[in-house]
């Protein structure tokens, strides 16, 4: 299990973090997305069978935010 955490700009609003965690949720081994606006963090669980660091960046980068690492 590892965990990422990174750094979201492009949010308006709380439906925003729940946009980007579906998206992140979706990809296989993801355990648990969890975004923060106020923070503009995301922070993501992966069980390392599936999702890297740049399958959910890219997950989140097609849903129109940018993001990278902390």
């Amino acid at each position: 299990m590892s965990t990422l955490v990174l750094a979201i700009t492009g949010m308006h609003c709380p439906s925003c973090g729940m946009l980007i965690d579906e998206a992140v949720e979706d990809l296989p081994g993801v355990v648990r997305s969890s975004t923060d606006m106020k923070t503009e963090r995301t922070t993501v669980e992966l069980d390392g069978t599936g999702a890297t660091p740049a399958t959910v960046l890219a997950a989140i980068e097609a849903e129109g935010y940018t993001a990278r690492p902390l």
